[in-house]
């Protein structure tokens, strides 16, 4: 769980700047950026405004690009062209699938590790909607900054709830107002492959726990055997060697839970797709390739139809 430190020991820039600057939470930073690559292109999936803004706004990444045109070799460099599409093709498939949810009646939004996740910002909620979103305290400090300086209005009732998912974040959900009784669109995004299997079970039946009938889950998954076979793929490697950023040291390398067939035992109907799928639906976005890094990925979909 993460500590607390003395108030003057712990300045307001270190809070925030821990969050995002290393370890984990530095690729939240790799996805803002790939958010804002994806949002200033002429036939982007997703807009995130202020995407850029946290690029610009955390010293490990100021000098990262915010656009397709500031990278030497465009959309053929592995990182800011490949896998930023991918972060963008997920983004724009997980907006949706929380849309939908919305629409069918669920008014409660749960956002498991948000990162700088600005949904509540930028999507067109219904009247009523709540937006929960849960992460470490350094991570919503640094967004809470951020967006503070961008003047930027939340379109939905915003509920940062500072708790590292380690820790009692179900006692924190609640105490900041979850209704356990009331529908619910819940949200891992980029999250689960980064836990051992034993907290990946704990937090899937949790959240099995707290879901009434009508409340639905999107997580993403991992189904390689062996992640260190595609250690030289690509993606990993770019990613090493142009940001510092070793995504194979920060992934639990255990076998992975069948969570989405957990899911369905209790009561939730479940798809399970590749992203391929998305990218030949929605006409952009990567393809399969030799030694590829997403080939084991997964978006999982659930829906609870009974109690």
């Amino acid at each position: 769980m993460t500590g607390t430190a003395p108030q003057h020991t712990r300045p307001q820039e270190t809070r925030e700047t821990e969050g995002v600057d290393g370890g984990v939470g530095l690729t939240a930073l790799l996805v803002a950026a790939a958010r804002a690559i994806e949002t200033h292109r002429d036939d982007s999936l997703a807009q995130d405004v202020h995407a850029e803004h946290f690029v610009r706004a955390a010293p490990a990444c100021a000098d990262w690009p915010v656009r397709i045109e500031q990278v030497p070799d465009g959309d053929g460099n592995p990182l800011w062209g490949r896998f930023a599409r991918y972060f963008g093709l997920r983004t724009r498939v997980l907006d949706d699938f929380l849309l939908g949810a919305v629409r069918t009646g669920a008014r409660q939004v749960v956002l498991l590790g948000a990162g700088l996740d600005t949904r509540a910002y930028r999507l067109e909620w219904p009247s009523g909607c709540v937006v929960y979103e849960i992460d470490r305290d350094g991570v919503l400090a640094f967004k809470h900054r951020v967006l503070a300086e961008l003047s930027a209005t939340a379109r939905a009732a915003r509920v940062p709830v500072p708790v590292d998912l380690r820790g009692d974040w179900v006692t924190a959900l609640t105490g900041a107002g979850f209704d356990p009784a009331a529908p619910t669109a819940w949200l891992a995004e980029g999250l689960l492959f980064y836990l051992p299997a034993p907290a990946e079970t704990y937090l899937v039946d949790t959240v099995d726990r707290l879901s009434a009938r009508g409340s639905a889950l999107a997580f993403e998954a991992k189904l390689e055997k062996d992640l260190l076979d595609y250690r030289d793929s690509a993606i990993y490697t770019a990613t090493r060697q142009q940001i510092g950023i070793d995504l194979l040291q920060l992934f639990d390398k255990g076998p992975r839970p069948d969570s989405a067939g957990r899911l369905a035992a209790t009561g939730w109907s479940t798809a399970t797709h590749t992203p391929f799928d998305f990218t030949r639906r929605h006409g952009r976005g990567p393809l399969p390739e030799p030694n590829d890094a997403l080939e084991g990925n997964r978006w999982v979909f659930a829906h609870r139809t009974r109690e």
